[in-house]
């Protein structure tokens, strides 16, 4: 399956590097900075990775990654879906702070305002090459496309998912246009998940003797729910053929860790490399049959289910290895993690911190005192410290839950009043100064999507009334 979609990559990747900058070796003796790797998964399940306590099928190089590294036990992303969980990613800001508060529609001019500086447009100034493989979900129209956002090399899909086996034309829907390989069309060949990390481990052959950031954003789990015989035959004990399915998507991402991680080690450079991998938000159960145990909810929600997630950092020989880290840590921590590491000045505007001092132990305070989140479908907010999180949703009355000890959040402790009017209070000047957003949401006639009404439960009434005060 894989010859002739590897013969189709390795010439159009040859000739990409005829015209790449080049990739120079560092001189004999001079320390060449740290590589980073960010691999992303798409609505992976709070519980869907073996150091998280999956049962029903394995992810060895996941865990693997996590017995090297750093394992964040309270890590969160910026928003509970998709593209804006992406922004702030790449920019180490709250997306609020720019508009960024809805997925851009495909073909409507629509994307990451230009104001913003991405990772990799900063880490260019210390010499990186930079490539995105996987799925952009950033604006799909030429000024927003990743090459003109600092990357130097983008394989991959420009809008929010594709089908894993077919495309079609260049007049095709989202999920049906070919991918893009250095700016060529190409068909997705095979299965997409493998095709990904194929382009992903030829980037870092290609340009393993210089300092590099790759993001590997993979699809996957993402819907339509696919995959091959040969994945479904590795999980079939699994009973429930939609579960099946998503565990054997799941399974081929590992499958694409494990392969970064061993061309890594076969090119020695292992050790100066940092991998990050998360997930862009909460399983979406109802969407994909994830399992976000012991989490509230699922994605689009503010509760854990929706903005909790896996995480790790590994960086072997410099950070501590099979360390779990407990203080709340975002996925807006990349963005300066990096740049610090790299030697550059981390601008003064991210929200997110660097984290190699708290894990080193330099710094004994926590990264964060405070975390925040806002979606306006339901007009949900939510935020959380040490050991609170207030949460706010449609037109209830604020829930505060002792996150500390009740991750689940399932015994509200309303009756602290004050504390909630204090964090009441500090979520409504984080949000006080928010532009509107950059452009509608892509909800129609849908302000709440079903699954997050059914993730808030939410009936249609609580539903209507909400609308109806609000003139929806």
């Amino acid at each position: 399956m894989l010859m002739g979609m590897r013969r189709a990559l390795l010439a159009i990747l040859i000739c990409a590097a005829c015209s790449a900058p080049d990739a120079g070796v560092a001189p004999a003796g001079e320390q060449q900075p740290p590589n980073f790797v960010v691999i992303l998964a798409d609505d992976l399940g709070y519980a869907d990775v073996g150091f998280q306590g999956l049962q029903d099928f394995a992810t060895p190089n996941i865990d693997r990654l996590a017995a090297r590294g750093v394992r964040f036990t309270n890590a969160y992303v910026s928003h509970p879906y998709c593209s804006p969980s992406r922004a702030g990613l790449l920019t180490g800001r709250y997306q609020h702070r720019f508009g960024h508060v809805h997925n851009p529609k495909f073909r409507a001019g629509e994307g990451l305002p230009l104001s913003e500086t991405l990772l990799p447009q900063a880490l260019a100034e210390a010499g990186y090459v930079s490539g995105i493989v996987g799925k952009w979900h950033l604006g799909d129209a030429p000024r927003f496309h990743p090459v003109e956002r600092g990357f130097d090399e983008f394989f991959g899909l420009l809008g929010g998912g594709h089908d894993y086996f077919k495309s079609a034309g260049a007049d095709a829907g989202e999920y049906l246009i070919r991918l893009e390989a250095h700016g060529e069309p190409v068909p997705v060949e095979g299965y997409l998940t493998e095709q990904l990390t194929e382009a992903a481990l030829d980037f870092v052959r290609r340009r393993a003797g210089h300092p590099f950031f790759l993001y590997l954003s993979y699809n996957a789990p993402h819907g339509p729910l696919q995959a091959p015989p040969e994945l479904l035959d590795r999980v079939n004990s699994i009973g429930d053929p939609r579960r099946q399915t998503y565990a054997a998507m799941v399974t081929s991402l590992d499958d694409g860790v494990g392969e970064v991680l061993a061309l890594l080690e076969e090119l020695g450079i292992s050790e100066g490399t940092m991998v990050f991998f998360l997930s862009d938000n909460g399983g979406p159960t109802p969407a994909n049959a994830s399992d976000n145990t012991p989490l509230r909810a699922t994605k689009g929600t503010v509760y854990e289910g929706g903005v909790r997630v896996p995480f790790v950092l590994a960086w072997p020989g410099q950070l501590p290895a099979g360390r779990a880290y407990d203080a709340p840590v975002s996925a807006l921590d990349i963005f300066p993690t990096a740049v610090a590491t790299a030697g550059i000045e981390t601008p003064a505007n991210l929200d997110g911190v660097n984290l190699v001092p708290y894990l080193l132990g330099t710094e004994s305070a926590p990264p964060h005192e405070q975390l925040f989140w806002h979606s306006d479908e339901g007009e949900q907010f939510a935020t959380r410290t040490a050991e609170h999180k207030l949460v706010r949703v449609l037109d209830r009355e604020p829930e505060l839950y002792a996150i500390g000890q009740d991750i689940s959040e399932s015994s509200p402790v309303s009756e602290d009043g004050v504390r909630i009017r204090e964090l009441s209070g500090s979520m409504e000047a984080w949000h006080a100064d928010h532009p509107p957003p950059a452009w509608p949401g892509t909800r129609g006639d849908r302000p709440v999507h079903p699954n997050t009404a059914k993730g808030l439960g939410a009936d249609q009434a609580e539903l209507d009334a909400w609308m109806e005060r609000r003139g929806k």
